[in-house]
């Protein structure tokens, strides 16, 4: 009976890591963008919810092929590292693409919350694909 559940310590160690992994990534990344999300979610700004979901998601991609593919809990966290770096970097070209793309955002234009989740969930897809090693 016992044998059914051998892997439970490793699920658990890689599922709480992959937790604190999305934790301090949504901190960080709400830290980073000049828009300010959570607030604006507070407000009801359904621009934000989707510019910020397409983050968090963009992020879950490679933090789950990481994990998937990870050696070690060491391996995982630095690959997550990994894909965090490259979410900030898509929010950074998603701004360059879309002219006043955190101010859109802040009014609640669709537009711009559409495209800033769009482009993060396309990088992490494609994050994700590349960490299959």
């Amino acid at each position: 009976m016992f044998g059914y559940v051998a892997g439970l310590p490793a699920f658990l160690a890689y599922f709480a890591t992959g937790l604190a992994a999305l934790a301090a990534f949504s901190v960080a990344y709400s830290a980073l963008t000049p828009q300010h999300e959570l607030r604006l979610i507070r407000t009801g700004n359904s621009a934000a919810v989707v510019a910020f979901l397409g983050a968090i998601l963009g992020f879950s991609l490679p933090l789950a092929s990481a994990a998937a593919n990870s050696v070690s809990l060491t391996d995982f966290a630095i690959w997550a590292l990994v894909g965090a770096v490259f979410q900030a970097i898509a929010f950074g070209v998603a701004c360059l693409a879309m002219r006043d793309l955190p101010q859109r955002i802040t009014q609640g234009e669709m537009a711009g919350g559409v495209w800033s989740g769009g482009i993060s969930l396309t990088i992490g897809m494609l994050n994700a694909a590349c960490m299959t090693y």
